[in-house]
């Protein structure tokens, strides 16, 4: 077998001279901090938590000195709202999600090197030095304004205790500090029609003492920061490596003029104000929180024996937070004045957040319960975070908003990973038993052929390739890759047929066995930041011990390895599984609504004039069939009286091809024509969507024939 000990020994000097990547020294991570008020979802892995543990396995075994911190937050108006909900504590609330979320995260395997909380002794005591370095440096001024109070509850309101109408997007529902339908951050007084999430009561405006941090004293260099990468006019990090979503929605603050943010609230759970005549006032969340990573790695330092100073106040780090879309202002604007304003600290040189998921054609929502509850997941999967982990980072949102829908997991699952991955390992170890009695056979540099050295070339370039994909933080790509690579070696067994080969040419089922070893080895690798409980299956059947990055190679396992046992790696997921978690969500979702049927927000008001445009007309259907490889897509003939045409309906989760020939549909008939799957669709159907879900026809009454006008 050919020796490829170049690749090994300059593989951590081709990722670290990746142009788009500066390798630091010491490498901080931080991920979001979780609320304690409510469990983890898959939106949330797939946000904050999935990246950052993708990336910290990887920098581990790429040798990087990386620490990666998150923890719980458990301080803000969000815990207060709950703990009145349930009639409990707030302590109460937070020691129990606290648990569930460390449960959630240690069964998804999520690598963090410490998870803390903010409602620690220590962390109060790190955060109110923190705020009182700020106020001797005068960061801070001391504002006494009016703020919305709630006469019937007796206390003032914070940010989360009042909603109202957004200003920006006219959305209902929107919070105190911000519009989670538009996204635009408030103030409570900018709300429209503002209402007690307490009472129910109209607040009213009450004086009261609060220390504001004055952020339009900071767009300057603020706006160097985003836009240029520079810092006190000293390069800082690479701006074009930043998500235009991320540097977009920060120049949009900036330019439309920083206002003065308030540091303080009058509640009674937080981190209290360290200042005499301060009662009754606590921590703005954002600063508290923020610093809760700085808490986090104090902690992490006294248990290693480290100096937590290395990665926060080192010019020779590099400091990365994870999280969501949500959370972007805070962590590139908020969070970067409080670490300049005390000095000593480094900026973050990236904040890769990443879009929303929704799920099943739907929003995620916590108070309708339409999520799919990670805790949940794992005890009714047990097994199966591999699984979980794989379908999260495929369709993660890193630009846009993306979407989980429990058919699309059975397909990934059962295609990708029970197909690919899996029938490629069983198939490799089961004929290395047959022919070799379990033990790698030995070749040489002359016995291969054009195909042996295309698929170790492949491994050659991957590790590299795969390193470079992560630390530009595209997951998705690089699992893609790492994927490929068992692809690869699917496509290559199956054409060189060693079972054919064997009975006439011995040597040469020796080198293919040979050589899909190898990529059987290096999945074991390169696999491993994606699904680490698969890679460590794949490292003991292989002969792999606690490899490093650098160790996958086209030469990873020697002749003469005895190759272990391995069970199914992947079982299929049945499409009865699937309906019945589509089911349980609908269910929950009617259960958390009262059954009662939720009507979307009335559109924008249309003229007369817009209405006579459309060409609303009875049809028939005549034909109808599935769309190949399209889960959601029936292809309906549809009679219109004008012609037949060609309409691609996603309604295929609800009806059957045979129950939809012969109806008659309402149709929009002027709609522009649009490709779908490489078929013109020439219309719409109009569908009416019920409570639960489930779609309906809008069908035309009796007497009606096809082509008939709806007017």
């Amino acid at each position: 077998m050919r020796k490829m000990p170049e690749i090994r020994t300059t593989l951590a000097r081709t990722m670290a001279s990746t142009p788009s990547y500066r390798y630091p020294k010491r490498l901080m991570m931080t991920s979001a901090l979780p609320y304690a008020n409510g469990q983890i979802h898959i939106g949330h892995v797939a946000g904050a938590y999935l990246p950052g543990d993708i990336r910290a396995r990887f920098e581990r075994m790429a040798g990087s000195d990386v620490v990666w911190v998150c923890g719980s937050d458990e301080h803000g108006a969000a815990i207060t709202l709950r703990a009145k909900k349930d009639g409990v504590t707030p302590r109460e609330i937070v020691d129990r999600y606290h648990e569930e979320m460390q449960q959630a995260f240690e069964g998804l395997d999520m690598s963090f090197d410490h998870y803390s909380r903010t409602s620690s002794e220590r962390h109060h005591g790190v955060a109110q030095d923190f705020f009182l370095t700020l106020l001797e440096k005068g960061s801070f001024e001391v504002k006494t304004e009016a703020q919305f109070y709630d006469p019937e509850a007796d206390q003032f309101l914070a940010d989360r205790y009042i909603t109202g109408t957004c200003p920006k997007c006219g959305a209902d529902g929107a919070y105190g500090d911000q519009c989670e339908k538009c996204g635009s951050a408030l103030s409570p007084t900018d709300l429209i029609n503002p209402t007690s999430t307490l009472s129910g009561a109209t607040p009213v405006l009450k004086d009261t003492t609060l220390w504001y941090l004055p952020m339009g004293r900071h767009e300057g260099w603020l706006k160097e920061y985003i836009e240029n990468g520079t810092f006190e006019g000293q390069p800082h990090h690479d701006a074009s490596t930043w998500k235009a979503h991320v540097s977009g929605q920060c120049r949009s603050w900036i330019d439309s003029g920083l206002q003065s943010r308030a540091m303080t609230r009058d509640l009674d759970w937080g981190v209290p104000v360290p200042v005499e005549g301060a009662d009754g006032k606590v921590l703005y969340v954002w600063l508290d929180a923020p610093i809760g990573y700085i808490t986090s790695t104090m902690e992490w330092a006294e248990k290693t024996g480290a100096q937590w100073e290395d990665w926060w106040k080192s010019d020779e780090a590099e400091l990365i937070h994870f999280i969501g879309k949500d959370n972007i202002v805070f962590h590139c604007l908020i969070f970067p004045i409080l670490l300049r304003e005390h000095g000593g600290y480094i900026l973050p040189s990236n904040v890769p957040a990443n879009a929303f998921m929704n799920l099943e054609g739907d929003k995620i929502s916590t108070s309708r319960n339409w999520a799919v509850w990670v805790n949940e997941f794992l005890s009714e999967f047990p097994g199966k975070s591999d699984e979980l982990r794989y379908v999260l980072a495929s369709i993660m949102p890193e630009q846009k908003d993306s979407e989980f829908t429990w058919a699309d997991y059975r397909d990934r699952v059962n295609n990708e990973l029970a197909d690919v991955l899996g029938n490629f390992v069983n198939r490799v170890l089961v004929l290395t038993r047959k022919y070799y009695e379990g033990s790698v056979p030995a070749v040489s540099e002359a016995d291969l052929n054009e195909a042996d050295r295309d698929v170790l070339d492949a491994l050659s370039a991957a590790p590299a390739q795969i390193a470079d994909l992560i630390r530009r933080n595209r997951f998705r790509d690089a699992l893609q890759a790492a994927m490929g690579i068992a692809r690869l070696g699917n496509k290559y067994m199956t054409e060189q047929e060693p079972w054919k080969a064997y009975k006439t040419d011995p040597e040469r089922t020796a080198v293919i066995l040979n050589t899909c070893i190898q990529v059987a080895a290096n999945c074991a690798v390169l696999m491993e930041p994606f699904l680490p409980k698969t890679a460590a299956k794949l490292q003991g059947a292989f002969g792999v011990a606690q490899p490093t990055w650098a160790d996958a190679a086209p030469d990873m396992v020697q002749a003469g390895t005895t190759l272990g046992e391995l069970p199914i790696l992947f079982e299929k997921v049945e499409t009865e599984i699937v309906d019945a978690q589509v089911a349980k969500l609908q269910s929950a979702r009617a259960e958390a609504t009262g059954g009662r049927a939720e009507c979307e927000p009335q559109k924008d008001i249309m003229t007369f004039e817009d209405f006579q445009k459309l060409d609303l007309r009875v049809g028939e259907v005549v034909a109808c069939e599935r769309v190949p490889k399209a889960d959601r897509l029936l292809n309906l003939t549809i009679r219109t009286g004008l012609d037949e045409r060609t309409v691609l309906s996603g309604i295929a989760e609800h009806f059957e091809p045979e129950d939809v020939v012969g109806r008659r549909v309402t149709l929009l008939v002027n709609l522009a024509p649009r490709k779908i799957r490489g078929v013109e669709s020439q219309g719409m159907v109009l569908m009416a969507e019920t409570a639960d879900g489930s779609l309906r026809f809008v069908t035309p009454e009796e007497g009606t024939q096809a082509g008939d006008v709806i007017r």
